[in-house]
């Protein structure tokens, strides 16, 4: 794995923490001024592994292949749907002009943005939840519902996913319109 890049950042007014953070595929690092050129080394080094750290357990391994997620599915579905949604098919798609994740129950198939491939793991769990329960209600009436509000962190999931849509200026709908007679298609 490559080392990324980092600007370090100095103030006057910053006394005793550090502090690091990714803005794009940069690593700022905030230190006090009055921080030797040893301690910035040391301190860059050590701020580095932990954003990697929290990276990475914030990461859902779902995110890695087809297969992990179609891994993560059974499993979310063992916990939160009684087992009882088991899709045939699983995929990362590029990314969607206006959904998160869709679900054809006809077909018993999930396609996932890969928008999400980056987002914590509890967020990516709603998602695929909310498109498991596509396959026991294809609609978004009370019954699906009551089947995606058993996932613990649905509303923060939602709340996340809409802040998310809004800094990137992206339209993507969470309740997605259903296609139903024709097409038996839902999409998140």
């Amino acid at each position: 794995m490559t080392e990324p890049q980092v600007e370090v950042r100095r103030s006057k007014r910053r006394r005793q923490t550090v502090s690091a953070y990714r803005d794009g595929d940069k690593v700022i690092v905030l230190l006090p001024d009055r921080m030797s050129r040893t301690e910035e080394k040391r301190w860059v080094a050590d701020m580095l592994s932990r954003l990697q750290r929290s990276e990475t357990r914030r990461r859902s391994p779902a995110r890695e292949s087809d297969e992990a997620l179609v891994e993560r599915c059974r499993q979310l579905s063992e916990k939160y749907l009684d087992g009882r949604a088991v899709p045939h098919g699983v995929r990362w798609v590029r990314p969607m002009r206006t959904r998160w994740a869709s679900c054809t129950p006809s077909e018993g198939t999930i396609r996932v943005s890969r928008r999400l491939r980056d987002v914590p793991g509890w967020v990516l769990d709603y998602v695929l939840v909310h498109e498991l329960a596509h396959l026991l209600v294809p609609g978004h009436g009370a019954d699906f519902w009551a089947w995606v509000r058993g996932y613990p962190k649905t509303e923060r999931a939602i709340g996340y996913l809409e802040g998310l849509s809004a800094a990137a200026h992206l339209e993507l709908d969470l309740d997605g319109d259903v296609e139903t007679p024709l097409g038996s298609k839902s999409d998140t």
